[in-house]
């Protein structure tokens, strides 16, 4: 599966819009769009879902599934252990203490 959040991000990695990323899984911009406003595991047809997955693939991007080890070399993005992740707080919440402080 992949997730909405997982979508913005493969973008923002890529540096394209959502009209290219529509061009080149050769699937609507509405589709895109509906795709990424979705809460949690995109939902959709399953040719439509493959085609985004496989234009991020054809684009050099690996999607790491929830609890999946990284195979690959290079930089790349993911969560912290969930139980990590909620002691950090909501993002940019360090910042604002630093600065309130």
């Amino acid at each position: 599966m992949i997730t909405a959040a997982q979508m913005r991000a493969a973008r923002a990695l890529l540096g394209i819009d959502q009209q290219t990323l529509a061009d080149l899984a050769d699937v609507s911009l509405p589709t895109i769009q509906r795709m990424e406003a979705s809460q949690g595991n995109v939902r959709g047809i399953v040719d439509t879902l493959m085609k985004v997955v496989q234009a991020f693939d054809q684009a050099g991007l690996v999607l790491i599934g929830e609890n999946t080890p990284s195979q690959g070399m290079g930089r790349g993005v993911r969560f912290k252990l969930a139980d990590e992740a909620r002691a950090a707080g909501p993002p940019g919440a360090g910042a604002r203490r630093k600065k309130e402080g």
